[in-house]
């Protein structure tokens, strides 16, 4: 299991040394490449973050809302509020990965 593991491992290691020469076959310096690949890793770990920071938010605001329903009117305007600034944060990600990835 270790062996597989670990051939695993140097596999995928040697495809990410060689993926940027690759890919750099149109002209493209290999710095230019990884810079596409930088911008599409940081956008998907900044929308993974905003998804789970929406979820907690959501989850937080029902269970308030359910254990005080009287109060739903009080929750629901800060819990949009949060979900704007949270989405706002994805949507900065998404535009600093189309300034940096010009191609």
């Amino acid at each position: 299991m270790k062996k597989v593991l670990l051939t695993s491992f140097l596999t995928i290691i040697a495809v990410a040394v060689l993926a940027p020469a690759a890919f750099a076959a149109n002209g493209e310096s290999p710095a230019e490449t990884l810079m596409g690949f930088a911008a599409a890793l940081g956008l998907g770990i900044a929308a993974a973050g905003g998804a789970i920071g929406q979820g907690r938010t959501a989850s937080a605001a029902l269970e308030g809302i359910a254990r005080n329903p009287g109060a739903s009117d009080k929750i629901f305007t800060p819990m949009i509020l949060g979900l704007a600034l949270i989405e706002s944060l994805v949507i900065y990600a998404l535009l600093i990965a189309f300034i940096y990835n010009k191609g």
